[in-house]
């Protein structure tokens, strides 16, 4: 099975190509540079060094938030036109998913995380077991102080994963003291091929149905809601 897996969630720029277990091609940039003049040349670019053309793919995989709000639209409206256009499946993968793939050799907890401004991030619990990454708690948006505070309880180390680390760390330390463990810089990026490999095995997404996983609304839509709260006050 020949799988083409993006990710435009974050300023990491990541396109990958595998067939069954072996990664044929990858390509990572983390630059910010808009994703939307250049994912399908990468695309394009990949494919045409590795001699496949889009007819011989038999899946999509995309990163689905979440994280930026446009970089998650651009992968996932870019996703399901391929899948729609080629007549293949389609398969969406937690952002926080594909990050926490990097510590694939660390025993215990790992918790990638996204800044979400005004001391929030975006994050999740995971743990690698007999080799497959299990979710122990969901994809969450929650005050760092307050995400340390309940890691506390499970006494066991943490591994913190990804290009936003040192905005919370201060507040991480606090919360865990020893038990936060933080991961070098050569981890932080998602890798596209541990996307691919994720994606390869989850359910196939309804092309018309999937939408992006935003974990919390656009501030546009909060502000709107209350802006009607308050015009029914009245």
């Amino acid at each position: 099975m020949k799988v083409l897996a993006l990710d435009t969630s974050n300023f990491i720029l990541g396109i990958s190509l595998i067939e069954d277990d072996k990664v044929i091609g990858e390509y990572i940039t983390n630059l910010k540079k808009n994703h939307s003049l250049r994912v399908m040349p990468a695309i394009e670019g990949l494919l045409k060094e590795c001699d496949t053309t889009p007819g011989e793919l038999d899946k999509i995989v995309v990163a689905k938030g979440p994280g930026s709000y446009t970089g998650v639209r651009i992968g996932v409206t870019i996703a399901k036109t391929l899948a729609w256009t080629l007549k293949i499946p389609l398969s969406g993968v937690s952002s926080l998913e594909a990050l926490a793939a990097n510590a694939r050799f660390f025993d215990g907890y790992i918790a990638p995380l996204f800044d979400a401004r005004r001391g929030l991030i975006f994050t999740g619990l995971y743990k690698f077991t007999n080799n497959k990454l299990e979710t122990i708690i969901d994809d969450c948006n929650i005050l760092s102080v307050d995400w340390a505070k309940r890691l506390k309880s499970t006494n066991e180390s943490i591994l913190f994963i990804g290009q936003d680390i040192a905005l919370h760390q201060e507040a991480i330390i606090e919360g865990l003291g020893e038990q936060a463990v933080f991961a070098p810089p050569s981890l932080f990026n998602p890798r596209p091929s541990e996307l691919a490999l994720l994606g390869r095995d989850k359910d196939e997404e309804d092309i018309h149905q999937f939408v992006p996983n935003y974990v919390r609304m656009a501030e546009a839509e909060v502000k709107w809601l209350e802006t009607q709260a308050k015009k029914n006050d009245l």
